[in-house]
């Protein structure tokens, strides 16, 4: 088995990780693992089983602070909104908060009823479905809204951009309450972090009015960021301004829909409050678009080519405590009914509701025209014009939730996985009696003090990965000097060699390692289970009976009939001293037939029968390129990682095979072990052929390497596939071994194995 000097890699694990930086930190690897193992656990929860990749980077002029495509969460570590926190902990929570806010997004947004909504959009029509017009005020804002929107084509983008920013925003509220009221271990103690410092950001109401009185910021700009306030933490921040502002009122005004709206876990009621949104606030959105516009236009006669919707997040930028708007095609994961709200945010918007009604209290609303306000039955008698709605469907399916909850407890990040609840069929549900619903008053969130321990976990696997390449690039070195130093005749004279390993195993070997091993490892586990008894008792030794010969008979057997009446007694004995060297043939031959596919799974499965032997064991692959034996080192007899079995997903068909010179590096290499017995097993599918080489001489040079190091104890055992059987048995001879059922490859050399370690 390979094993770690575990020594070595502690000392140089020490001296990296005192050196890592929060920008190696936060755009490394491992923290973007670290959040899509987070991702991993929830989606499977629910039964989601696309796996959400996370992209982390540090740009820290760049104003973009995170964003889905319901694929794939992008985050910059280095945005002004991490890197003004001080201390790595507490710029990990933002950084987590941000995470699970995006996550939220993969979770529980519905992508595609919003993609739609846009279309609708395009062809003048509501969806899913008209706004309630309950005076007739709104039903002329609507009727302008229309005639606005049919104008022209940038007139129909700006509307479709403020719909889909009004969208986000409402779906900033509702999504980053689910996820608070879900998962309240780290990734909820992540997200209220990050909204501690939104919700700080946030101006009151009487520095936005200070700002549209400097021409900073239009009034729509102010009524979304109120809106914004709300619809995320149910509170809105008045400074000295009255109630009776107009920006807070028209939020009043909409307070019950948006509660409907972040209540509900239908993507196209929050969309139908979109719709009314679109209506309420019309005279304000119309005169923003047409500011857009004439900014755009300006900004094109300059030469910029920027579009209206381009000029629009520009200018809405800077609405504090927003996000970007999330792309995607996908509808939410399933999952079974319960409230969305969390006991603080509810808290909250019951005292803001209660801010409303006073409000009206002391004024009665009426129309804009002084009119009084329309019945649902005479909005009846006036429907859009706009085109009959879709009816609703009912989306929302039952899923699996299990062991997270508002009173579960906040639970420990682990790095491994945890149990999972398997997916069962039911036919039926229980109904309990006699339940109530109360508020709780004096629910205090629970203070999650795990996250400097996750942290120092995640530091160690830094360190441990960077002072393991650093070691594996040291023996590349190490490795590539002892390759000039060897003497491999006049024959290879010329020839440059070059070893070649991987420093740092990626995700991409790691992934399809894991997809295909299974079925290899079972394999493996096989094959031991015959030796693996008899290993062990050799090892503990004792008395062994039923013999039915010996020089000592067993009393207790004399009453047998089959004359297996003798004894004896066995010492502890230990296996033979064994070390193992695989070389594997890679030249471009080796693509056909599966042949490359089959020697890879025999390594995999050599591999994982002698790590589990304590064999120690080596693998290498050869091949040529320009005038240079080129030799891919995939497993080493000393690790300072455990990630050799994933460097086996490397091996391939490449180019010409030059064998003599791989052949002597490696049989070098394993003669410098100190194990009584070597073995060194070839796997080839043809004659040696390079250019130069070939032919009888390249055999004679084969034949002569072969006797050269068979005299300093190494077994060869050359497996050969192809149609070059008989050639290469006229090289090796008695090592010659015949596999003509590829299927059979790694159990015959597993096999070999086997022989040589039984006693």
């Amino acid at each position: 088995m390979a094993r770690v000097n575990h020594k070595l890699v502690k000392q140089r694990l020490n001296e990296k990780r005192s050196k890592i930086t929060d920008r190696q930190f936060f755009s490394s690897r491992i923290l973007a693992g670290h959040f899509e193992d987070l991702a991993a656990a929830q989606t499977r929860r629910y039964h989601y089983n696309r796996r959400v990749r996370v992209n982390l980077y540090w740009k820290p002029k760049d104003p973009f602070l995170a964003a889905t495509d319901n694929m794939y969460i992008r985050i910059n570590s280095g945005n002004p909104m991490v890197t003004k926190v001080r201390g790595r902990e507490n710029r990990y929570q933002i950084v987590c908060g941000t995470f699970a806010h995006e996550l939220g997004h993969v979770l529980y947004t519905d992508f595609l009823a919003a993609q739609t909504h846009t279309n609708y959009l395009e062809r003048y029509k509501w969806y899913p479905y008209p706004p309630d017009l309950k005076t007739s005020a709104d039903a002329g804002k609507e009727r302008a809204f229309w005639d606005y929107v049919k104008t022209d084509t940038k007139s129909l983008e700006a509307v479709q951009f403020i719909a889909h920013q009004i969208s986000n925003v409402i779906e900033d509220g509702y999504i980053e309450n689910r996820v608070l009221t879900n998962f309240p271990g780290t990734i909820g103690y992540g997200l209220e972090e990050l909204r501690k410092q939104h919700f700080a950001s946030i101006p009151t109401v009487t520095q936005l009015i200070e700002q549209e009185d400097d021409g900073s910021r239009h009034i729509f700009e102010s009524i979304l960021q109120v809106l914004l306030s709300y619809a995320k933490f149910g509170e809105i921040k008045y400074g000295d301004e009255p109630l009776s502002d107009e920006r807070i009122q028209t939020v009043f005004k909409l307070i019950p829909d948006i509660d409907s709206a972040l209540m509900s876990k239908s993507g196209k009621e929050r969309l139908h409050v979109v719709n009314l949104i679109l209506v309420r606030c019309w005279e304000y959105i119309e005169e923003f678009c047409e500011i857009c516009k004439k900014r755009q236009a300006d900004a094109a006669a300059a030469g910029s080519p920027a579009g209206i919707g381009e000029t629009m997040a520009e200018v809405l930028k800077s609405i504090a405590g927003g996000s970007e708007m999330g792309e995607g095609s996908s509808t939410p994961v399933p999952e079974a009914s319960g409230s969305s709200e969390t006991s603080a945010t509810a808290g909250a918007r019951a005292k803001t509701q209660e801010d409303a009604e006073e409000s009206n209290k002391e004024e009665e609303p009426k129309e804009e025209d002084g009119s009084s306000p329309q019945t649902e039955t005479e909005n009846e008698e006036n429907p859009s014009e706009s085109g009959e709605a879709e009816p609703e469907t009912q989306e929302e399916s039952e899923g699996s939730v299990g062991g997270s909850g508002a009173n579960s407890g906040k639970q420990e990040t682990t790095e491994s996985e945890g149990g999972r609840i398997p997916y069962q069929q039911t036919e039926s549900l229980s109904e309990p009696l006699g339940g109530t619903t109360e508020k709780n008053e004096s629910y205090e969130r629970e203070h999650y003090d795990r996250a400097a321990a996750d942290i120092e976990r995640m530091l160690d696997k830094m360190a441990e990965r960077a002072a393991c390449e650093q070691l594996e690039n040291e023996r590349i070195q190490e490795l590539n000097d002892v390759a000039q130093n060897i003497s491999y005749g006049n024959i290879h004279a010329g020839v440059s060699i070059r070893i070649n390993r991987i420093s740092s195993v990626d995700e991409e070997l790691t992934d399809q390692y894991d997809m295909i091993s299974a079925p290899l490892i079972n394999i493996s586990r096989q094959l031991q289970k015959s030796l693996v008894k008899q290993l062990r008792e050799n090892r503990r030794g004792g008395k062994q009976t039923g013999l039915i010969m010996g020089r000592r008979l067993d009393a207790h057997a004399l009453c047998r009939n089959d004359g297996k009446v003798f004894y004896k007694n066995s010492l502890p004995n230990e296996i033979p001293e064994l070390a193992v060297g695989l070389l594997l043939d890679e030249s471009g031959s080796m693509c056909s037939c599966d042949r490359i596919a089959y020697a890879r799974a025999s390594a995999i499965i050599l591999y994982d029968f002698c790590q589990s032997l304590d064999i120690p064991v080596m693998v290498y692959g050869h091949s040529t390129g320009y005038d240079t034996v080129e030799l891919y080192s995939y497993a080493e007899f000393e690790g300072f990682d455990h990630d050799d079995k994933y460097r086996l997903m490397d091996i391939s068909a490449r180019g010409s095979n030059r064998d003599g010179a791989a052949l002597r590096f490696v049989a070098e290499q394993l003669s410098k072990r100190p194990e009584a017995v070597k073995i060194l097993m070839l796997v080839s599918d043809g004659q040696p052929a390079d250019s130069g080489y070939g032919g009888s001489a390249a055999e004679e040079d084969l034949r002569g390497i072969k006797q050269e190091y068979q005299r300093k104890g190494i077994l060869f055992v050359a497996a050969a596939i192809g149609s070059d059987k008989e050639n290469i048995e006229r090289i090796y001879g008695d090592s010659f071994l015949d596999i003509t059922d590829l299927n059979q490859l790694p159990t015959k050399l597993t096999s070999v194995v086997k022989r040589h370690i039984r006693v």
